[in-house]
């Protein structure tokens, strides 16, 4: 199954408030006949566009192209948390690198959400930038750890920015007694992804990059000077870049050996009354295995993430969000929704994203596994340093061992699904 195609009109936003509340951009052409580049970037999300700007930068001529539309993928959908660090704890990154190459990663964590706010603030972006993000822990038995990890960053790390929350003070912020206490970080922030996408677009395109939309790969040549092929032309480079992350389908086996794609859903409420869910304009996530994401919108709805599915189809949007959001918040039992999408990211075994060196002139970055804003920005960044010579950060992403997952594309997916649904009982069981 194609997933550019499985849950989406060709060349269409899904029907999502991130869409309803951003201007578009004006379409992009369609690639025909024969394109010569240095550059050719396989991709229109956060991480292909970012690598556009920085090379455009450069002065390489940059060609990028795009199955459906820019932004259109899960960097157009996601929850929009901007967080430091990698998408697991420093803890669990020393035992398996070693503290000094944990310490690397943290480094690299924090230049991602620099990044992004230093983007934001350079091309002028509208996209809503707010700080504070929440960790909310749904058993009081994680609180400790959760106060803990605190602790360790800010003398371990001198990452000061995280702020314990109690039972109660938890429950000042978050109207629920769901959670039990946690974290806020001030460091993190929230933004509109569709909204960031399109101002990294637009600075790509100033720098000198081209845009192509509509413009599928069926095929890459490898060689001296790479042919990247569409349906109706192709592009000759001296280089390629991959950012397709969980749209990369079987384009480059050895990556998606590594790098599955999962579906991921967000509803939006009708518009809340001032503090209904939420004291305070914060994003929040927690600590269920099938995490729970949400946060106030700017015309003060909720943007709730969360549901268990398996398969590549999507299911009943609104049933499948609307439960854990009840969960959460049942004061929400009588209130409409009024938008309901999904979108597919990519996840890898260890949580650590996959930069790979495809071949020498073919480099890949994706598998994020939900941290994507600020590592897919900065992973842009990073090939770009790479093809131009400063491969230092690259080769130390690239050289993290990740394993392939079990069963091969055919029983991967199965064999997800079996390991969640287990996750997902501990949660509703309590353990």
């Amino acid at each position: 199954m194609n997933l550019l195609f499985a849950n989406d009109r060709a060349g269409e936003y899904p029907p999502s408030w991130y869409a309803a509340s951003a201007t578009p951009l004006a379409p992009f052409p369609a690639l025909k006949g024969a394109h010569r580049a240095d550059v050719c970037i396989i991709g229109a999300g956060y991480t292909g566009l970012s690598a556009a700007l920085h090379l455009a930068e450069r002065g390489y001529s940059v060609t990028v192209l795009e199955a459906h539309r820019v932004g259109f993928g899960a960097s157009g959908r996601n929850g929009g948390q901007v967080g430091p660090g990698q998408r697991i704890e420093q803890d669990a990154l020393e035992r398996m690198v070693g503290r000094e190459d944990a310490r690397k990663l943290w480094a690299i964590g924090l230049e991602a959400r620099d990044l992004v706010q230093a983007l934001i603030a350079r091309l002028g972006i509208d996209c809503a930038y707010k700080p504070g993000v929440i960790h909310a822990d749904w058993h009081g038995r994680d609180v400790p750890h959760s106060h803990a990890y605190a602790e360790k960053l800010a003398r371990e790390y001198d990452y000061t920015e995280i702020e314990t929350l109690d039972r109660d003070a938890m429950q000042a912020i978050v109207r629920t007694r769901a959670y039990q206490g946690g974290v806020l970080d001030h460091g993190a922030g929230h933004l509109h992804p569709l909204r960031y996408a399109f101002g990294l677009a637009r600075g790509a395109v100033a720098a000198g990059a081209q845009i192509f939309e509509g413009a599928l790969v069926v095929d890459i040549q490898h060689g001296p000077r790479v042919r990247v092929q569409t349906a109706q032309g192709h592009v000759e480079a001296d280089h390629v870049l991959i950012a397709a992350n969980g749209y990369l389908g079987g384009l480059v086996p050895q990556v998606a050996a590594k790098v599955m794609p999962i579906n991921n859903f967000i509803i939006a409420t009708a518009p809340l009354a001032e503090g209904t869910v939420l004291a305070r304009d914060l994003a929040v996530a927690d600590s269920k295995f099938v995490v729970n994401y949400f946060r106030m919108s700017e015309d003060d709805r909720l943007l709730f993430g969360g549901g268990e599915s398996y398969g590549y189809r999507f299911p009943d949007l609104i049933r499948t969000v609307r439960k854990p959001m009840l969960e959460v918040f049942p004061q929400l039992a009588e209130t409409p929704i009024e938008y309901a999408w999904g979108g597919t990211l990519a996840i890898t075994m260890t949580r650590l994203p996959c930069f790979a060196r495809v071949a020498p002139n073919v480099l890949s970055a994706s598998g994020y596994s939900g941290h994507g804003v600020a590592l897919a920005t900065l992973a842009g960044q990073i090939m770009a340093e790479a093809l131009a010579g400063q491969a230092e950060r690259f080769d130390l992403l690239a050289g993290i061992r990740l394993p392939g997952f079990p069963g091969g594309p055919m029983l991967r997916n199965p064999l997800l699904a079996l390991a969640m649904s287990w996750y997902a009982l501990r949660d509703r069981l309590g353990r």
